[in-house]
């Protein structure tokens, strides 16, 4: 059976590139009728959060991303210990205790050579009185993995064959001098006892995987499918990371971008196939294939999500909005009306409250110089509130007889004069929804 996972640490909110990795381990599991975990990177007890766990689960809920079990990295510590212990009892772990200066010079002494700069397992030649001495001197030390130097190899779900030079990766410590578990062994650990058949994520865990094959190995798992999707960048190609957190997805859902839209863009985005709008996780699982993605960095935009959130809006009947629009205050006897009159003019649900203040409230009237005199003389032509289904095409008849204005003359300007906008909808609707005229007063 295919077991997928999304391992976020919460250390702070879930954002678009969050969201890619997510949203692909998610579609593998449901495609195969697998098994997809919500795994909780919580091992670092200083930086993560409740309310950021909190805020993960609602968020992967408001965009429909059901996992099947969760589980909590703080909850497995033992576990951890116990696959360390059987690391060094292997003799495939090992304890080391430069300072980061120190480190910083042998790597600047490396590259001086021309070597790559990577560790050079000093801590293999200690002996036991000077690792007992290190420990009084400095404390407990890192623990690093000692990795096999030899090719590691795997066929990638996105890049194709993938082969790193093990000797050109340092032995990644595993845990730290504090005694805290680093994600690499915890990953390791839990995907082997998880049983978790199929891991996507960004192409900077690539060497990460190499080094996780190996450990995976040490520890008799079987390492699973890999594939390792492209970074996403801003629009002009520029990088994300300092944008992130305006990327949220808890702020795009405050913006108004609808879960659809958001699910639709980042399902295709970067693949060979075109970005379309669909309303249910089924319909985007139907087309969605890890082979159809290329490797090179992604554009993001989030401006591509308006257009989105706007077809849905276009596309939702009175039931779907009918408690949004009698939370604003648009009376029973005209909210179908209004529904019908404005949802092919709004982007998100937001624009809803902003088209009834128009209507209740009346707009500032947009004049032209050229235009005053004819729009004096037409709004003393206009009854007082309220509009029928006629009044549009009556009030216009009126004013075009009396002025001789017509086509475009006589219509833009009485729309801008009457709405404050040089566009919307078709004016006949308009007017039956209109309470008030500020307008009105320039013929008094």
């Amino acid at each position: 059976m295919t077991v997928t996972r999304f391992a976020p640490s919460p250390t702070g909110y879930i954002h678009v590139g969050n969201l890619r990795t997510a949203l692909f381990n998610y579609l593998i599991a449901r495609k195969s009728g697998g098994t997809f975990i919500l795994r909780i990177d919580d091992t670092d007890p200083e930086r993560s959060k409740q309310e950021y766990v909190d805020a993960i689960k609602q968020d992967l809920e408001w965009l429909g991303l059901t996992w099947d079990h969760t589980e909590r990295q703080s909850e497995r510590l033992g576990r951890y210990e116990e696959a360390a212990q059987q690391l060094r009892d292997m003799g495939r772990f090992y304890e080391a205790w430069e300072t980061p200066t120190e480190l910083d010079l042998k790597r600047k002494k490396q590259l001086n050579m021309g070597k790559p700069p990577v560790y050079d397992r000093a801590a293999l030649d200690l002996s036991d009185a000077d690792k007992a001495k290190l420990r009084d001197e400095r404390g407990a030390g890192v623990w690093r993995f000692k990795l096999d130097q030899e090719r590691i190899v795997w066929q990638d779900g996105i890049l194709g064959e993938v082969s790193i030079d093990a000797a050109s990766v340092s032995d990644p410590v595993l845990i730290r001098a504090d005694g805290q578990f680093l994600y690499t062994l915890a990953s390791v650990v839990d995907d082997v006892d998880m049983g978790v058949t199929h891991i996507v994520r960004g192409n900077d865990h690539v060497t990460n995987t190499a080094t996780q094959i190996q450990i995976i190995e040490a520890l008799g798992g079987t390492p699973p499918s890999f594939a390792h999707h492209s970074l996403l960048t801003g629009p002009q190609g520029e990088s994300l990371s300092k944008r992130l957190g305006t990327l949220a997805l808890r702020d795009l859902r405050e913006a108004g971008i609808e879960p659809e839209a958001l699910l639709s863009l980042m399902a295709r985005l970067g693949s060979s196939q075109p970005v379309e709008l669909r309303m249910t996780l089924d319909e985007i699982a139907e087309g969605f294939e890890l082979s159809q993605f290329g490797s090179a960095p992604t554009k993001f935009d989030v401006e591509d999500l308006k257009p989105l959130t706007a077809k849905k809006m276009h596309g939702l009947e009175f039931d779907a909005v009918k408690d949004e629009i009698a939370e604003i205050g648009v009376p029973a006897e005209k909210a179908e009306l209004f529904w019908k009159v404005v949802r092919e003019n709004i982007v998100t649900k937001k624009d809803i409250a902003p088209w009834w203040a128009l209507f209740r409230d009346g707009a500032e009237p947009l004049i032209a110089d050229e235009d005053r005199e004819f729009i004096v003389q037409a709004m003393g032509l206009l009854p007082e509130p309220p509009y029928a289904a006629d009044t549009w095409s009556s009030f216009t008849g009126a004013v075009k007889d009396a002025t001789g204005r017509k086509g475009k003359g006589l219509f833009m300007p009485l729309r801008k004069a009457l709405t404050g906008q040089e566009r919307g909808p078709e004016m006949a609707d308009v007017m039956q929804l209109l309470e008030k005229v500020p307008a009105k007063a320039l013929a008094r």
